[in-house]
């Protein structure tokens, strides 16, 4: 009943049209269901003459065969009140013959009111009927009576519009016979039909106009053998199978397609199942959508030659098309084939160029459209130096002040500061203070950025201007009452002493230590000299031998001169034939400065004693030098051994005892007498000599 239905819906829809069938031409019923159809014209003949006709109005033509033996009847119902003839003919005549031969059954009834249904039924008794009375004499009603039918007999029957009011008509089958059919056939059709769409009601969604029906063929017939499809404009060309659709064509989304399913018996090629026909229509709803160009635009930050990108932000004109997902590609052959695909088009990095966005709809409808990728406006920048004199307590630096050096001629920029590439680009540890930046020889890094939020980085390179010395100024020693002169050398475009002179040269400076402030173009180099004073020699040691004395001497430079009187000067430090008493030695080094000088005392010298207690001779007495520092007499023998030491505790005598109080046996002594002069120095002597003692037994 379905694919009857649907045959009836497409003749309600479509028949408002000139009828040009013909017997030849005579639409194929292979249905019991009601059938309506509107007729207008008469064809491209005449052919209501015979019979119980007169002539045609608006007419159309049918064929139908049965489907076993039994009665059938058939009931055309006009929907207006107008006058429907007809005409039936058969079974098995040809067109040709139907033109030379009466009807079967035959009606041209002019109704009375209410009477406007005609056809065949199972009570009336007329083969043919017309105004007036039956045969009975009973008023006609257009009804006239069934025919008795075999298996497999083909009819014709013509229905004709007397009135010249277009009007509907509908028409039903009833009997016991039925009518032939290819359709509901469990041994042709095994399967049922499939209408196509989604809902399986002839709605299609499309995203391409360019439409093959042919793809639908499959679908339909869902398995069936021996069944075609067809597909048309229009349900006039359905109809005349005019002008089928066989290639893909551009189809219109406000236009209804119809498609016409139809037997072929693989048997028996004149078979009436072959002109069986079970139509459809097909509509379709465009749901492509179209993209339009977008762009983007980044900074290609530092010169880089790449930019990055949201490719979501970009306006495709998707806005208004709901339910779209997207996907993006580097190109437009990777979006075509769905390769490559960018994972992260939020942050996607690229030079300038393009990329592309595929968007899909909740129909699979898809459209790809181009990103142009392009950048702001580079930033330029220069590299510049600059200089700046060293610092003092660190040379190997010196105080920037960054902030005025021109980086770039563009306005509108904004520079930070940073210490290396790195920090630059990351915009970390950030120079804070970049009018006071103290650093050596080297590079720092300004991020220039402008309105766009786009930066390069740009080098300065910082020069340090090191300390710039003389090369003569050098300290010097000089003696203690003496003066010299300190000369900083010639190249300085300035000299600012430490005395207040801003000569290259300065005098009579004597020891001490001085600066001189050098200035070459915009630096000062302060540069620090040292006049010293000559170490003077020290006189370690005096050694007095009888008349002889030895002066040794240390510091001071070498060579020393020596003298008695501070007049006459030897090289020798050894005085001879030195008178007994205090005597006066001068000691001068290389510089001949005032010389030094101590006091020395020459002891008398006794070589004798005879301890008899006679009072002659009896001791050694050194007790005059008791004044001097540290004095000490010492007796050894001829062997070296200490035999007796005289100091403070025995009034710095000996009297030829040991110091067990023995005395020593006669013969001759060595002794020494050391102390430390009453000098600043403390100078040391000793006095040496060798002593007879003469003791009794």
């Amino acid at each position: 009943m379905k694919k009857a239905l649907l045959f009836i819906t497409f003749l309600v829809s479509h028949f408002f049209f000139a009828q040009n069938n013909d017997c030849v031409t005579a639409i194929p019923i292979c249905s019991n269901a009601n059938i309506t159809q509107t007729p207008n014209g008469i064809g491209d003949h005449d052919e209501g003459n015979a019979g119980c006709l007169n002539g045609e109005n608006n007419s159309i033509w049918f064929t139908f065969s049965t489907l076993s033996a039994g009665t059938l009847t058939f009931e055309i119902n006009p929907v207006n009140n107008v006058d429907y003839d007809w005409a039936l003919y058969g079974p098995n005549n040809n067109c040709t013959e139907i033109q030379t031969i009466d009807p079967i059954r035959c009606s041209y009834d002019a109704p009375s009111p209410g009477q406007y249904v005609t056809g065949l039924n199972l009570t009336s008794l007329d083969t043919s009927e017309g105004a007036g009375t039956d045969n009975l004499g009973n008023p006609s009603d257009g009804m006239v009576k069934y025919i008795d039918v075999l298996p497999g007999q083909v009819y014709y029957l013509l229905i004709d519009n007397f009135s010249p009011t277009i009007s509907q008509f509908s028409l039903t089958f009833g009997g016991s016979a039925g009518l032939l059919t290819p359709f509901g056939d469990p041994v042709l059709q095994p399967f049922p039909f499939v209408v196509p769409g989604p809902n399986h009601d002839g709605v299609l969604t499309i995203c391409d106009l360019n439409f093959d029906f042919s793809t639908l063929t499959s679908g339909i017939l869902n398995g069936n053998p021996n069944f075609v499809v067809k597909y048309y404009k229009t349900a006039t060309d359905a109809l005349d199978d005019a002008n089928p659709i066989t290639n893909p064509i551009a189809v219109d989304p406000t236009n209804t397609y119809s498609y016409v399913i139809s037997y072929s018996d693989p048997t028996s090629p004149a078979s009436f199942l072959n002109k069986c026909k079970q139509f459809g229509t097909i509509k379709f709803i465009d749901k492509s959508f179209s993209l339009t160009q977008g762009t983007l635009i980044s900074c290609s930050n530092n010169n880089s030659g790449t930019g990055t990108y949201d490719l979501t932000t970009a306006d495709v004109g998707a806005g208004a098309i709901p339910n779209l997902t997207f996907q993006y590609y580097p190109s437009l052959p990777d979006a075509n084939n769905g390769t490559n695909e960018i994972t992260n088009p939020y942050v996607y990095i690229a030079p300038a160029g393009s990329a592309y966005v595929k968007a899909t709809n909740e129909f699979g409808c898809t459209s790809i459209a181009e990103i142009k990728l392009n950048f702001h406006p580079i930033v330029t920048v220069l590299e510049p130096s600059i200089r700046s004199c060293f610092i003092e307590t660190n040379p190997s630096t010196a105080l920037f002040d960054l902030t005025g050096i021109a980086v770039t001629t563009q306005t509108g920029t904004t520079k930070k500061f940073y210490p290396s590439m790195t920090d630059a680009v990351n915009a970390t540890n950030e120079i804070l203070t970049p009018d006071n930046y103290i650093a050596p020889n080297g590079l720092v890094f300004v991020r220039v950025s402008n309105a766009n939020g786009c930066f390069t980085v740009a080098k300065i390179t910082l020069v340090v201007l090191p300390p710039v010395k003389s090369t003569v100024l050098a300290d010097k020693i000089i003696c203690m009452e003496d003066t010299t002169t300190l000369d900083a050398g010639p190249g300085f475009s300035a000299y600012e002493w430490s005395t207040g002179a801003t000569t290259q040269t300065i005098t009579n400076v004597s020891v001490g230590t001085y600066w001189v402030k050098l200035k070459t173009g915009e630096c000062f180099t302060k540069q620090t000299v040292t006049v010293y004073p000559t170490e003077q020699p020290v006189i370690t040691n005096v050694d007095v031998s009888t008349n002889t004395l030895t002066v040794n001497v240390i510091g001071g430079t070498p060579p020393y001169k020596y003298s008695l009187d501070n007049i006459n000067w030897q090289d020798s430090n050894v005085f001879n034939n030195v008178p007994r008493g205090d005597s006066h030695i001068y000691v001068k080094d290389a510089y001949d400065c005032d010389p030094i000088d101590i006091i020395v005392v020459v002891p008398n010298l006794i070589n004798v004693i005879t301890p008899n207690n006679d009072g002659i001779n009896d001791v050694i007495d050194y007790s005059a030098l008791a004044h001097k520092q540290n004095l000490v007499v010492s007796i050894f023998d001829r062997y070296g051994a200490q035999i007796f030491r005289a100091d403070k505790t025995n009034g710095y005598k000996w009297d030829g005892t040991t110091n067990g109080g023995k005395k020593v046996p006669t013969g001759t002594y060595w002794y020494s007498v050391t102390w430390n002069e009453n000098d600043k120095r403390n100078t040391p002597f000793k006095f040496s000599s060798w002593i007879m003692v003469k003791n009794r037994e």
